[in-house]
């Protein structure tokens, strides 16, 4: 998914236009930030409630910190194509 949203955001960087209009460009940006969003956010509310407590959190091994921090990676990658898909849509107006 992270390299989805890096490929997504190079080729609206680097081309103007992808279908010629703005504002399907910024939909279909958004569209597939939110969709990149969704399933970090996912796991990140599943593990938030099945695993919410205290000593699980302190008793974090090593991949489970490795696996939250790649989730937010990706959360992030997710969100800044829905910012580049945002400005596209709204820059003819």
């Amino acid at each position: 998914m992270f390299f989805l949203a890096f490929i997504i955001g190079a080729l609206f960087h680097y081309l103007t236009r992808l279908t010629g209009i703005n504002e399907l460009d910024g939909m279909i940006a958004v569209w597939l930030g939110l969709y990149i969003c969704s399933h970090p956010a996912a796991n990140f509310l599943e593990m938030i409630v099945f695993h919410g407590d205290v000593q699980v959190w302190v008793a974090l091994r090593r991949s489970a910190v490795s696996w939250f921090a790649l989730n937010m990676l990706v959360l992030l990658a997710g969100f800044v194509l829905v910012m580049i898909g945002t400005t596209r849509f709204f820059s003819g107006w």
